[in-house]
């Protein structure tokens, strides 16, 4: 397999990749704070409901702000990071062999092996790979063929990496 693609420079890519890493990051954030305030909210049910209850309030409201905060600080990361990153833009291009996936972003380069990727997720616009437990980089499919997504797919798939079709 031998799959070779080029990456425009795009003043959007850039934040779109950095969105797609940093969310598989941040989603616990949200949860955390969905928590947080569905605690509070009951605790400030239960002070309602209780006559001594005037104690319980500052907590149940300091839960609630900061379970709102906490499902704030996903978005708030992110758009941060696609206004940040636009002037990132350059010329780039994917290498992708049985062997490894290179990646040139202007005069920077760098690879992974496919031995080092633990797992892929599968996103609406990219492919995320993981080494070890922690996002690494990207595939973007949208830049490919079609039959090179399929093939690429299919390599993946054969190794473990994402469930086959």
């Amino acid at each position: 397999m031998h799959i070779r693609f080029d990456v425009p420079a795009d003043p959007t890519y850039p934040g779109r990749v950095a969105a797609a890493l940093s969310s598989v990051r941040l989603r616990r954030y949200g949860y955390i704070g969905a928590v947080l305030a569905a605690v509070g909210v009951i605790g400030l049910a239960v002070s309602r409901a209780i006559a001594r209850g005037d104690r319980i309030v500052p907590l149940s409201v300091a839960l609630v702000a900061a379970g709102l905060l906490s499902m704030l600080y996903a978005p708030w990361v992110r758009w941060r990071a696609r206004r940040r990153s636009g002037s990132y833009a350059v010329e780039g291009a994917y290498d992708i062999t049985d062997q490894n996936i290179m990646m040139r972003s202007g005069s920077e380069s760098g690879g992974i092996a496919w031995d080092g990727v633990a797992q892929v997720k599968d996103t609406r616009d990219f492919w995320i790979l993981y080494v070890g437990r922690m996002p690494a980089t990207v595939i973007p499919r949208h830049l490919m063929s079609a039959q090179d997504a399929e093939t690429l797919r299919a390599f993946m798939a054969e190794r473990g990496l994402l469930p086959p079709r």
